[in-house]
């Protein structure tokens, strides 16, 4: 991330614009993303990268404030339209695109060069932060569901489709290709590349990076995958849900920590192994969870997917292995090179990747830090158990309604800690507009509006 003081960052565009330049590249995009998970970009010929990367662009404070409805603004509190920020973009993750476009991502800063405190990327920055002082260290990998659709939206033919089929990846075999040669040429890191159980559907899993370093490769791979479906024809839907009668899509994060360098999911004499810190983490992340969810899966659609049966962890509850549950633990060995780790299944396309991995980070590093204790694991489909049975284990359904999702997060001290009451109220800002505005909409008029709302 650049400084905020003006004197390194321009020696180095200098000779990075001369690099750029020999490889084609004539025009530089920069991206920030919304807390309504909404991508914002702005562009400048290649010779404008020094200023883009500092002092960096001015941008309005609404860009905190934007909806998904493609017109509303959610003002309010610190949130109007006077005053000014600027957007700078991050050259040391800087990717070329092709076609004559580089990207990189970018985060804002206040006009006196400090960081703004509604800046999603700076918020996991400062966590991953706090995490390394505190001697911990993470790695996240991000899991990418998308639905393939035609230009304005609508279903593609799915007659050939079948779940996890090879015949729907020989369908879109050339926009397959396309896309691992792209991510390949911008040092996206691959790990599989399938389809899914929807018609259409597919999934990129990416390698597991440092967190603020595997957001912006989840937001690479979210703009390579659109520029090859454009090449074809096609759109990608990142709805939770495409098609009220389909079947919804997840952005699962996986995540591992360290302490001084021992992993804590693995090598430990506590459940699968976990050492006390592992199972503390854990126990952070189940406790906090009901509060994260505004965060994590709060808009308007995410509701619709939170059912059981749908492997979006309905049930707040963790599992070896276990799909339904809202934590699923992943033990190492040979068949996990990357060691033990948790996947995170609630989370969904339409939340903020940068606040939604800052809140899991943060519950986790306060489980440590208070030395929670986790509830039994559940090795069954906690939706086969009795009422009974659920509450004598203490397996509780997550709320599905987004009044109530956002009346959690509203209340949580919490989180608030972790993210700042500045992102923590942009959150509720939009997703409020949302409720006020859709909330009396069925499952078949949101899925028609709001499509296409997080596509790029």
């Amino acid at each position: 991330m650049t400084t905020g003081s003006s004197g390194p960052a321009k020696p180095l565009a200098a000779a990075a614009i001369a690099q750029l330049e020999s490889d084609g590249v004539a025009t530089l995009i920069g991206t920030v993303i919304g807390p309504a998970g909404l991508a914002h970009a702005k562009t400048v010929p290649l010779r404008r990268m020094g200023i883009f990367a500092d002092p960096g662009l001015g941008a309005s404070p609404v860009f905190h404030a934007f909806t998904i409805d493609q017109t509303g603004i959610a003002m309010g509190g610190g949130i109007g339209v006077v005053g000014d920020q600027r957007i700078r973009i991050d050259l040391g993750a800087l990717r070329i695109l092709g076609d004559g476009l580089a990207w990189a991502p970018a985060a804002f800063y206040n006009q006196d060069g400090s960081p703004d405190p509604y800046c999603s990327r700076g918020v996991l920055q400062r966590v991953q932060d706090g995490l390394e002082a505190a001697e911990l260290t993470a790695l996240v990998g991000h899991e990418v569901e998308f639905v393939l659709v035609g230009p304005d939206g609508g279903r593609l033919p799915s007659l050939l489709w079948a779940q996890y089929g090879l015949a729907g990846l020989l369908e879109f075999e050339g926009f397959v290709r396309d896309v691992t040669d792209a991510a390949n040429g911008s040092g996206v890191t691959i790990e599989q590349f399938h389809p899914e159980y929807g018609k259409n559907q597919f999934e990129i899993s990416l390698a597991p990076l440092p967190p603020v370093a595997a957001a912006d490769q989840l937001i690479l791979t979210r703009i390579i995958v659109a520029r090859v479906a454009r090449r074809y024809g096609m759109r990608v839907s990142l709805s939770p849900l495409p098609f009220a009668s389909g079947v919804g899509s997840g952005a699962h994060q996986h995540f591992s920590l360290s302490l001084a360098g021992v992993p804590l999911f693995s090598g430990g004499t506590g459940t699968q192994g976990m050492t006390p810190e592992g199972e503390s983490a854990l126990a952070g992340l189940l406790t906090g969870l009901p509060a994260a969810q505004g965060v994590l899966c709060g808009s308007v659609l995410s509701g619709l997917r939170m059912q059981p049966g749908y492997w979006a962890g309905a049930y707040n509850c963790w599992g070896t292995e276990n799909r339904e549950a809202a934590v699923r633990f992943l033990i190492g060995g040979p068949s996990n090179p990357y060691g033990a780790n948790v996947e995170v299944k609630v989370i969904d396309p339409s939340a903020n990747p940068y606040l939604a991995t800052a809140t899991i980070l943060g519950l986790a590093q306060h489980g440590i830090s208070q030395r929670l204790a986790p509830a039994a694991e559940v090795q069954v489909d906690p939706d086969s158990l009795t009422d009974t049975e659920r509450a004598d284990d203490g397996i509780a359904l997550l709320p599905n309604r987004q009044a109530d999702i956002l009346a959690a997060l509203r209340s949580s001290t919490l989180i608030r800690e972790i993210l700042g009451d500045q992102a923590v109220d942009s959150v509720l800002a939009v997703r409020d507009y949302e409720q006020a505005n859709f909330g009396d909409l069925d499952a078949e008029q949101l899925t028609e509006r709001f499509r296409m709302a997080w596509s790029l």
